[in-house]
């Protein structure tokens, strides 16, 4: 890992490790959960969140938002697919949360994974 990428990394956590609990903990697990589901994935801060990026010097593709409620977000750097079915031509790209279980951990590395394939 380059410093830049070390220094990025450091951001990323400093910003998560600002955040209140039970926040910072949700938060804390979301990114081991990108960080595990694509390890090439930069992270750095990006318009104030932690996001993640194929390099240092590349668009965001994933963020996480701390708002009103928790967030992951695609960024339109993905190759965004419409859903079809009942959802027709919309494209997801985000999601709500407020913790993380066993499902939510499995879909938002299917999520991260589709992000950079």
């Amino acid at each position: 890992m380059s410093s830049k990428d070390e220094k990025n990394l450091s951001r990323v956590l400093d910003k998560i490790a600002a955040m209140d609990e039970p926040r910072r903990s949700v938060m804390q697990q979301v990114h081991d959960i990108i960080m595990a589901a694509a390890p090439d994935l930069k992270p750095r801060i990006w318009y104030g969140m932690p996001a993640y990026a194929a390099s240092a010097s590349a668009p965001a593709l994933v963020t996480l938002r701390n708002d009103e409620r928790l967030n992951l977000a695609l960024t339109e750097k993905v190759a965004l697919r419409p859903a079809g079915g009942t959802d027709g031509t919309l494209m997801p790209a985000a999601w709500y949360f407020e913790s993380i279980d066993k499902d939510a951990e499995q879909r938002i590395a299917a999520i991260v994974r589709s992000a950079v394939a």
